[in-house]
């Protein structure tokens, strides 16, 4: 019988499939700190769960050698959700960009981030739609050109982190695919979070929207003695001008899973029936029996 390894390398997480995004794309950065990360946790490929949505970022899943589901549009989250609710000893992790988290996906994430399910959702940030040829997506900037705007957005884009904050997200991140020492810090230390855990993780489109020499020199890090669990202070920092790399918000609460767990442990001997006579529309009627 083989038994698993002690300790894995970040190589052991890599799948037969190699990555086809662009040279030089900003989503190799990320896959390459996911690895590490892993790596770190030694996480059982066996027990992990990527899961995904559409776009170039998405096809991360078949990448890592672990569980992989590529979805519909939008749709990374409710299923991540589910794969965790189902099996709550399972590391999930949700993977996908701007355009598929914040625009057609944008009703799941405040849901998932109030009900606290135990995921970590990492969003490969490029300011763009790559996968579509460049049209301008929920955090594309004012005024930014592109071929769905030639005379310039109109639109604000989405504060994505000040937003995560809002929805009660227990772990609020930046990181960057240039800069893959923090960002590997910081899946190690979302997935660690007890909680639903989010990453902003910057990753430059270099076909339709290379900011990446810019994005270098607006970095900086969260300053060392930032309280993340003051979210006042992190609203103040995600709403601030430049990128603040790090954690802003930080906060420990109980998960849906273990108060689900709470409620099946608090119910006499698990019985059904005892259940669904909570669930009765009047007191005293019982179930299956027509009310008068």
């Amino acid at each position: 019988m083989s038994t698993a390894p002690a300790t894995r390398k970040p190589t052991d997480y890599k799948s037969d499939l190699k990555p086809i995004w662009c040279p030089g794309c900003g989503d190799f950065g990320v896959l390459a700190s996911l690895y590490r990360a892993f790596a770190q946790l030694n996480l059982d490929p066996a027990n992990t769960v990527v899961v995904s949505g559409i776009g170039c970022s998405s096809r991360l899943p078949g990448f890592v050698s672990t569980y992989g589901v590529h979805t519909l549009h939008g749709r990374a989250l409710p299923v991540a959700m589910g794969v965790k609710l189902a099996n709550p000893e399972l590391t999930v992790v949700a993977v996908g960009g701007d355009g598929d988290g914040f625009a057609i996906g944008a009703g799941h994430f405040p849901h998932a981030a109030r009900r606290n399910i135990d995921i970590t959702y990492l969003v490969m940030d490029n300011e763009i739609y790559g996968l579509t040829k460049g049209q301008v997506s929920p955090t594309s900037l004012t005024d930014q050109k592109a071929p769905s705007t030639p005379w310039g957005n109109l639109e604000t884009p989405l504060n994505t982190l000040g937003f995560a904050i809002a929805s009660g997200a227990g772990f609020v991140a930046r990181g960057a695919s240039f800069n893959t020492k923090t960002l590997t810090e910081l899946i190690v230390q979302a997935v660690e979070h007890k909680g639903f855990s989010y990453i902003d993780a910057m990753s430059p489109c270099v076909m339709f929207n290379n900011h990446q020499e810019e994005w270098k020199e607006l970095v900086t890090d969260v300053a060392p003695d930032h309280d993340p669990s003051d979210k006042v202070a992190a609203f103040d920092l995600a709403l601030k001008g430049g990128f603040k790399l790090g954690i802003l918000y930080r906060e420990l609460r109980p998960t849906l899973g273990e108060k689900y767990q709470a409620l099946i442990e608090r119910t006499p001997d698990n019985d059904v029936a005892t259940m669904l006579e909570a669930f009765s529309a009047r007191k005293g009627v019982a179930i299956g029996k027509p009310v008068a």
